[in-house]
């Protein structure tokens, strides 16, 4: 599919605008290809690529709000969904948190095209696939995945003057592989937005080796032990606290940020001095686009400083209500780290537990962020620094918070998307001591 070019996006949003008899108009336009493979049993079950552009119209009258959608984009249509927009707007009611369009905006361009990316093709999906498939068959274990790949444009532009154009691609690849009896599990994940820096062939030896190694799995009784997450167990948990960063759900006393007698925690010390994370639009690793969904420029944020909570997410109109700048959303996390690797801190480690991966997280209580999950795809017992043996898979109670206060030593940060975490993290393998661990699960 084509991509819309910058002038040709411009062209479009400019008409848009012309066409509204609005006080306000704004539009966002994007749009683009993703392809992709699955397979289970160790064979292709489908795949196929899906090409889409939309744009988006949004209006004012007053504090009157009307949206509409469309994928057409001859004169006519344009003037279609800005109508459709207007109708909308003049009967809907006024909206009490409104906010006028946000002024013209400078935005930096971030990292967030990879050439090698968008070339992909069906080939080099199929031979993703395929060297999955193979590798697991010559071993006798059973692979199911999928490998997706995406090649797209972003816009957004205002009446103020706002205008904003950047191409992303990413890649998202997720196996797991089973013994041919079903008792051994292994798991990968990777996310990453340059295909020069995938490897299927580590990233399927990784799992191979889960699944083997969790065959025969031993029964440890429950209770709190000292843990190593890999960052795919790490992100999951941490991605459900970082969400809570935000000064209105603190301010109104629906969040562990909330301080008792009304108020916010900013500024105290909540976690050990070594959780450093931070949000960076430009980072090479993980780059976002430097503008939010409210059209505000992204800038790079400190969120926790040596442990101490250093900055909230403020919306425009919570902003404007506490008499404080508002900041654009994060668009990525970043965890410090060091440079030593999951072995590493398997051979520093006495007694304990490395557990790959988190799942069916649920949350139990909002203010202390307590959650409860499941391990899965591969839980070892460690001993003097040696992975022993598998054990049964763990139900745990844990609170990430509780958990960044009892870190014995961090890893080397890698890039992952979580099932629970709604942007892309850059995230370290950790030990932890006195993880909560409940009862035991037979499921692998």
């Amino acid at each position: 599919m084509k991509q819309l070019s910058q002038e040709e996006v411009k062209s479009i949003c400019d008409k848009v605008m012309s066409f509204s008899k609005a006080d306000e108009c704004n539009v966002q336009l994007g749009g683009g290809s993703t392809g992709n493979i699955r397979f289970a049993r160790n064979a292709v079950s489908t795949s196929g690529v899906i090409n889409d552009t939309q744009l988006v119209v949004s209006v004012a009258f007053g504090k009157k709000q009307g949206i509409a959608t469309i994928n057409e984009f001859d004169d006519q249509s344009l003037e279609k969904v800005v109508r459709r927009a207007e109708d909308l707007a003049r009967l809907a009611p006024e909206n009490p948190e409104f906010m006028p369009a946000v002024a013209k905006q400078a935005f930096q361009a971030s990292p967030t095209f990879h050439q090698k990316t968008s070339d992909i093709d069906p080939s080099f999906r199929a031979e993703v696939a395929a060297y999955t498939i193979e590798a697991c068959r010559k071993n006798n274990l059973v692979a199911a995945g999928f490998f997706t790949n995406s090649n797209s444009f972003s816009s957004i532009a205002n009446s103020n003057g706002v205008f904003g154009y950047q191409r992303e691609t990413g890649l998202d690849f997720t196996c797991t592989v089973r013994t041919d009896d079903g008792r051994g599990s292994g798991w990968i994940k990777r996310s990453i937005s340059d295909a020069g820096r995938f490897d299927v062939r580590e990233a399927i030896d990784v799992a191979m080796e889960k699944a083997k190694r969790s065959l025969n799995a031993k029964a440890l009784e429950p209770g709190r032990y000292t843990v190593i997450l890999e960052p795919a167990a790490t992100s999951d948990l941490i991605g459900n606290m970082l969400g809570g960063f935000d000064a209105r759900q603190a301010d109104e006393g629906r969040s562990f940020l909330s301080k008792k007698g009304g108020g916010n925690r900013l500024g105290e010390k909540l976690f050990d001095e070594q959780v450093n994370v931070w949000a960076d639009p430009w980072h090479p690793e993980v780059g976002v686009l430097p503008w939010d969904n409210a059209m505000l420029a992204r800038e790079r944020t400190e969120v926790i400083k040596n442990g101490r909570v250093n900055s909230l997410e403020y919306s425009r109109y919570w902003a404007q209500k506490q008499k404080v700048g508002a900041r654009a959303s994060h668009g990525n996390m970043i965890m410090a780290g060091t440079n030593k690797t999951t072995a590493e801190l398997i051979a520093n480690t006495k007694k304990g537990v490395l557990v790959t991966r988190t799942w069916y997280i649920r949350m139990v209580d909002p203010q202390s962020v307590l959650l409860t999950g499941l391990t899965r795809d591969g839980t070892f017992y460690i001993e003097n620094g040696k992975i022993m043996y598998p054990i049964k898979n763990f139900r745990f109670n844990e609170s990430p918070v509780t958990m960044l206060n009892n870190i014995e030593e961090i890893g080397k940060p890698v890039v992952i998307a979580g099932d629970e975490v709604p942007y892309q993290m850059l995230i370290p393998p950790m030990k932890v001591r006195d993880f909560n661990f409940t009862s035991l699960s037979d499921a692998v």
